[in-house]
């Protein structure tokens, strides 16, 4: 709508020299075009939807003051286009009356064209008058910051509920699934969220419809774009990341109820398994305490209580489809169960160390025997004595593994010294 022109009042008749007749005529052609292209202009923000938007809204607010002071400079915009107008008509009607006007003519021409003539009626104050370049400088500020209130509330009322109603719809989606696993308020802390975020969406949509212009972010690169800036989303994207998290904890909650009884037998078994293994581990610990003397044999513990109790209880869970309340107890009696197999096992293998020791004796003990055969001398005295002597030590009870382990090393000791070849007996020359 062109550019700021000069203060009101600084332009007069006395200061402007008198125009050629080919410089009215370029004149006319140019303030001709620059009345189609603010009447365009005005026409257009007359036709604007925000600007129906904003008068047909409950509006408050930045917006309400702003769109308060924005109607009164569309007012003022009108009221100076018309005064516009008729200056330019004016002029207009004086130049057609001649092909070729007087010295007058043109005087008068100059004056309607550049000077301060034009008195705006109910804007200018009493003896306030401009000139046609004024009126373009004023008109051109004005639509400016009228286009640009009303392009920003635009902008808000485009981006922001849309999405706030897409995220509602999600929301509910969201609830009604919640719902079904459990995931209530006053029960899971997801349910709870979904509620505060319900609300919050409510209320922000009511806050952007009433006020959309305290949703507006000014660029900070000076765009001369109009609006120049950005709808503010941060409570939107923090609505919507929120529900992004519960979407996921639900999700998991629904694949602890479609997995919850093939996840129950396998801790049922990894305990029936732990339950069994320390059973066989006070069996085995009797039976070391019965066969083997002066060995120190650890204490069995019976099955966990506590893990047979929680089993129960998430199967309570799952019979009553508590599956928020089933999922964090599952995860806790996996680990915990597995611990407990573990340690079953150390246990057995504690408490059998002891007869393991015996076994690895009894074969060391037979194996050395065999070797001796081999080479025949399993009749010699002094083996079979000692044979003899590991040998009760070994398969009697309770068994002193500390003297049976002499014992073994006694005979093998006396079997290395037979098994060595003898050198034979060196003799001097005759």
């Amino acid at each position: 709508m062109g550019v700021p022109g000069p203060v009101p009042g600084s332009a007069g008749s006395s200061d402007a020299p008198v125009l050629g007749l080919e410089e009215v005529d370029r004149a006319l052609a140019r303030l001709g075009a620059e009345y189609e292209a603010i009447e365009t202009s005005l026409l257009a923000l007359q036709d604007h939807a925000g600007r129906r938007l904003l008068e047909g809204a409950e509006l408050s607010g930045t917006t309400k003051e702003r769109w308060a002071a924005t109607e009164g400079s569309i007012t003022v915009l009108w009221a100076l286009f018309d005064a516009y107008t008729g200056a330019l008509a004016a002029a207009r009607e004086l130049r057609a009356r001649r092909r070729w006007p007087s010295p007058e003519d043109l005087a008068a021409l100059t004056e309607l064209l550049h000077g301060a003539g034009v008195t705006v009626p109910g804007v200018s104050g009493p003896g306030e008058r401009y000139c046609l370049e004024e009126l373009v400088a004023r008109m051109t500020g004005l639509y400016a910051r009228s286009l640009d209130v009303i392009v920003a509330a635009d902008a808000v009322w485009s981006a922001l509920p849309a999405r706030i109603d897409l995220l509602s719809a999600e929301l509910q989606r969201t609830r009604s699934l919640a719902h079904s696993v459990g995931v209530r308020p006053g029960e899971h802390p997801a349910g709870d969220d979904l509620e505060r975020i319900t609300g919050e969406l409510a209320r922000l949509r009511a806050q952007v419809i009433a006020d959309p212009l305290a949703f507006w972010v000014s660029s900070s690169t000076g765009s001369s774009a109009p609006g120049g800036g950005r709808p503010d989303t941060v409570r939107y994207d923090r609505a919507a990341r929120a529900l992004e998290d519960i979407r996921r904890e639900v999700a998991a909650v629904l694949d602890v109820r479609q997995d919850a009884e093939r996840r129950l037998m396998q801790l049922r078994d990894v305990l029936s398994r732990a339950d069994r293994t320390l059973t066989e581990a006070r069996q085995a610990r009797g039976e070391v305490l019965a066969k083997i003397a002066a060995s120190e044999v650890p204490a069995v513990s019976g099955p966990s209580t506590a893990l047979h109790e929680q089993l129960a209880a998430a199967a309570e869970y799952r019979r009553r489809a508590q599956w928020h309340r089933l999922s964090p107890l599952l995860d806790s009696l996996e680990e915990r169960a597995e611990d407990e197999l573990q340690r079953a096992r150390e246990s057995l293998t504690a408490v059998t160390a002891p007869l393991a020791v015996r076994a690895e004796l009894r074969g060391r003990l037979d194996a050395c025997r065999a070797r001796v055969a081999r080479h025949g001398l399993a009749e010699d005295p002094l083996l079979v004595e000692r044979y003899d002597i590991a040998r009760r030590m070994l398969w009697s009870a309770p068994c002193d593994l500390r003297a049976a382990e002499q014992a073994v090393w006694r005979y093998q000791q006396a079997a290395a010294e037979v098994l060595v070849p003898r050198q034979p007996e060196s003799r001097g020359d005759s």
